[in-house]
């Protein structure tokens, strides 16, 4: 564009000095001055009316196709050319990366509402922007072709999975649904699919709502296992325990009894009397006899 504007201000000074050459020559009445200076006039009207307007810039990030008398048969890259703007017409396109945002309503395999939103992002093939330009026109009717096939995978792919397998496996959705789209859309686009991301997927607030409660009880019936399980391991625990304590009283008392021999305990005895004699002595009849004390 700044090209062509300099060209123009340049045939525009040129124009001005041929009308002031011209006006010299009539006020000097000399007609090869006049003739000079009316057909320099002409001359700048006919430049500036071919020659800016067949300067054509490709800006890097464009492709542009080369239309002659209206039928594509060139392209055109990043730079400056010249092709005469009354039987030439440039039709140029975006080749950058480009994203659709999606939103869409679609169901599970067991009819379940949700509402989706994805991203797509492609890339027009260059050299196939001649392609492009017969088949869809322009850019726009590509990307709304795009947009429609992304759309029936995503619908198409989701649908195959019931809402809850979607609600535990959401990472795994996006691969999924990329991998169907960039099989729809093939060469006969002329793009290349970059990235297809699934963004979000709602279920219905009653759904949602079903699936926390759902949630919340099997947490529930898991802590109430995990306490049931540790009381019964407690009480395992306890009840081993003292068996093993019991065991080992019988095992210690069994010991004691077998260690307690006649002149152990003769001698224990001794140790635990006192020196005093009992107050009672029974006979072999059974009579008894009395003993003082003091």
């Amino acid at each position: 564009m700044a090209i062509r504007v300099v060209v123009m201000l340049a045939i525009l000074l040129l124009f001005a000095g041929f009308i002031a050459l011209c006006s010299v020559g009539f006020s000097k009445k000399k007609k090869v001055m006049q003739g000079i200076g009316a057909a320099g006039i002409i001359a700048s009207l006919l430049l500036f009316v071919g020659v800016p307007f067949s300067i054509y810039t490709v800006d890097t990030g464009e492709v542009a196709v080369v239309k002659f008398l209206g039928q594509a048969n060139n392209v055109r890259y990043a730079g400056t050319y010249f092709d005469f703007w009354i039987t030439k017409t440039y039709q140029k396109y975006d080749s950058k990366t480009q994203t659709i945002s999606i939103k869409t309503a679609t169901y599970s395999s067991d009819a379940q509402t949700m509402d989706i939103q994805m991203t797509v992002q492609y890339k027009i093939l260059s050299d196939k922007a001649i392609k492009i330009a017969e088949q869809y026109g322009s850019l726009d009717v590509l990307q709304d072709r795009i947009e429609s096939v992304a759309i029936e995978k995503a619908k198409a792919t989701l649908s195959a999975h019931k809402a809850m397998d979607i609600i535990a496996n959401r990472a795994a959705m996006s691969p999924l649904v990329e991998d169907s789209i960039k099989k729809a859309i093939d060469e006969k686009f002329y793009v290349d699919i970059q990235t297809v991301v699934m963004t979000n997927i709602d279920f219905s607030e009653a759904f949602e709502n079903a699936v926390e409660e759902k949630m919340i009880a099997e947490q529930n019936q898991l802590k109430a296992n995990y306490e049931n399980e540790t009381k019964i391991a407690k009480a395992k625990a306890d009840a081993e325990a003292k068996i093993v304590a019991a065991e080992a009283e019988a095992k210690s008392n069994d010991l004691l009894e077998k260690s307690l021999t006649d002149k152990i305990l003769r001698q224990m005895y001794i140790e635990k009397w006192d020196g005093k004699l009992p107050n009672t002595v029974a006979g072999d009849t059974g009579s008894s006899l009395m003993i003082p004390t003091e």
